[in-house]
C-alpha cells in the first residue's frame, strides 16, 4: 500500500492552498481528485483583500491580480432601456497595513489554474480521476481505498471535497443549516454579442426574479447568475440558457454565441458539527456551504487550507499533537460567522464592502492566542498582522514564507524565528510572535520565559 503524510481529497481552491502550503515547507502530501479535470466554471469568483494577502504569501498574487480586474459597477436594466448604475461595494479608505485595498474578480477556473501552477512548480502534483470509495482510521494513520481498487495508507487526510464532500459523509459528520433563498438559481459562462463589457448587467421581471450577467475579466466571457421564480425547473442546458437571456434581456437567444459551462444551485448556508474526527479534518465547502453571495465561501475556503497547513507541518515535525485541535476551535467559529454574513448579504441585509474583506477575521478568543500585556494596544493576540513601513521596506516582505517572525527583539529565540528590532508604530507598544499564517499568536511587554513556553508548545524548537 502507498503511504504519505497527508492526502488531501479535492482538487478544488482549498485543496491546491493546502497542497501549496504544505509543498513549501517541505511535507510528504499527495492531492487527489475524482473529477479527471480542474473544476471549468466560475462560480466563486470574488476574491477578497485578506486573500489576497494569503496569495501574496504562498506566491501566486502577481499571477491572480495580472488575470482579474476589479469589480464592475452594476447597471440596471428596464424594459430593454438603462435605467442606472450603482456600486457593487460599500466605498472604505483603508488603512496603510493593507496593501490589497479591494476584493477582485476572477473567474474560479482561472484561481485554480494558477495554484495549480504554483503547485507543480513546488515539487507537487494531483492525480485526478481518483474517487475514494471508503476509509478507516486507527491511532496511527488512515487508509483510504478508492475505486480504482487502490488504496493509500495516510497520516494525516483532509476533506476538501466540496458542499457533497464523500469524507464527510464517510465520518457520519453531519451538517446544519437553513436554506437561505427557496428559488433556485442558475450559474453559466457564456460568450454573447450586443452587451458592453464595462457593466455589471441586471435585469429583473415583475414576480421578483433577476438574471445578472457580469464580464469576466481578462477573457470573453460573461458570468450568468439567475434567480427563477419559486418552482421553476432550472433548465441548464445550452438552448435553456439561451432562453433565459432572451427572457429576462432586449438580446435574443441567438445573441449567445456559446455556453461554456452551466449549472444550478439551491442557497442554502450549512456548517458542518465538526471539522475533525481523529486524524480526517475538514475544510471549504466540506465543513460549510455558503450562498454565493458576498464572495465569502471561498475565501473562507482558502483561510481554512491556510489555517490547518502550518499546524500539519508542525505536528508532523514533532510539535504537541494539541496543537491540531486549535483547527477546529478557530475555523469553525470563523465559518458560523461567514455564514451569518453570506446569508445576510443575500437577504439585503449587510452591504458589501468593509464588513465582507475578511481582513478582519481573527482569532482572539483561540486558545492559541496569548495577550500577557496589562495594556494591550491597537494590535492583540488573535489579531492579523498588518502590513507596515519598516526598516528595509515593507513589513509583509519579511513575514513572507513558512516561518515565524518575533516583532520587537534583537535576537531570535529559536532557529526558524525571524526578527525585527521593533514592532511597527501602528502596533503599539510591545514584542509581538507572529504565526506562520499571519496572525498574531503571542504578545507581550519583553520577550519573557512565557514566549519560550509558547514557542514549545506549537513546536518551535
Amino acid at each position: 500500500m502507498d503511504t504519505t503524510d497527508v492526502l488531501i481529497v479535492g482538487a478544488g481552491p482549498t485543496g491546491l492552498a493546502l497542497g501549496i502550503d504544505l509543498a513549501r515547507r517541505g511535507v510528504a502530501a499527495r492531492l487527489v481528485e475524482r473529477a479527471d479535470a480542474l473544476f471549468p466554471g466560475s462560480r466563486g469568483k470574488g476574491i477578497q483583500p485578506r486573500t489576497q494577502e494569503v496569495f501574496d504569501d504562498l506566491g501566486v498574487i502577481d499571477a491572480v491580480l495580472a488575470s482579474s480586474g476589479p469589480y464592475p459597477d452594476r447597471m440596471v436594466w428596464r424594459d430593454g432601456e438603462r435605467v442606472g448604475e450603482e456600486s457593487m461595494f460599500e466605498r472604505f479608505e483603508p488603512d496603510a497595513g493593507t496593501p490589497y485595498p479591494a476584493p477582485r474578480m476572477i473567474p474560479q477556473w482561472r484561481t485554480q489554474e494558477i495554484l495549480y501552477a504554483r503547485l507543480l512548480e513546488l515539487g507537487g502534483k494531483a492525480d485526478f480521476g481518483r474517487e475514494v470509495t471508503g476509509l478507516t482510521q486507527d491511532a496511527d494513520g488512515v487508509d483510504v481505498a478508492f475505486a480504482d481498487g487502490t488504496a493509500v495508507r495516510a497520516r494525516y487526510v483532509v476533506g476538501a471535497d466540496g458542499g457533497r464532500s464523500g469524507i464527510r459523509r464517510a465520518l457520519g459528520v453531519g451538517m446544519t443549516g437553513e436554506t437561505v433563498d427557496p428559488a433556485p438559481f442558475v450559474v453559466a459562462d457564456l460568450r454573447l454579442r450586443g452587451l458592453d463589457r464595462v457593466y455589471w448587467h441586471a435585469f429583473s421581471a415583475a414576480d421578483g426574479s433577476v438574471l445578472g450577467l457580469c464580464p469576466l475579466a481578462h477573457t470573453e466571457e460573461f458570468q450568468l447568475a439567475a434567480r427563477l421564480p419559486e418552482g421553476a425547473e432550472p433548465d441548464v442546458t445550452a438552448d435553456g440558457v439561451r432562453e433565459l437571456v432572451a427572457r429576462y434581456t432586449h438580446l435574443a437567444a441567438e445573441d449567445v454565441t456559446e455556453v461554456r459551462w452551466a449549472s444550478e444551485f439551491r442557497p442554502r448556508a450549512a456548517l458542518a458539527d465538526r471539522f475533525r474526527v481523529g486524524r480526517v479534518f475538514l475544510a471549504g465547502d466540506a465543513a460549510h456551504v455558503h450562498s454565493p453571495a458576498g464572495g465569502q465561501g471561498l475565501n473562507t475556503s482558502v483561510q481554512d487550507a491556510y489555517n490547518l497547513g502550518w499546524k500539519l507541518a508542525a505536528v508532523l515535525e514533532g510539535a504537541p499533537g494539541t496543537l491540531l485541535e486549535t483547527y477546529e476551535e478557530e475555523r469553525r467559529a470563523n465559518a458560523a460567522a461567514m455564514l451569518e454574513l453570506s446569508t445576510g448579504v443575500h437577504r439585503g441585509e449587510v452591504q458589501r464592502g468593509r464588513a465582507t474583506v475578511q481582513l478582519g477575521v481573527g482569532y482572539r478568543e483561540s486558545s492559541l492566542s496569548a495577550e500577557t500585556r496589562t495594556e494591550p494596544g491597537p494590535v492583540r493576540a488573535g489579531d492579523r498582522a498588518p502590513d507596515a513601513e519598516v526598516s528595509g521596506g515593507r513589513l509583509f516582505d519579511l513575514l513572507r514564507g513558512p516561518h515565524w517572525t518575533l516583532l520587537g527583539a534583537t535576537a531570535a529565540p529559536r532557529a526558524g524565528v525571524r526578527t525585527l528590532p521593533s514592532a511597527p508604530e501602528s502596533y503599539g507598544p510591545g514584542v509581538f510572535l507572529i504565526r506562520p499564517d499571519g496572525y498574531v499568536g503571542w504578545a507581550g511587554e519583553t520577550a519573557t520565559q512565557d514566549l519560550a513556553a509558547y514557542l514549545d508548545g506549537v513546536g518551535v524548537r
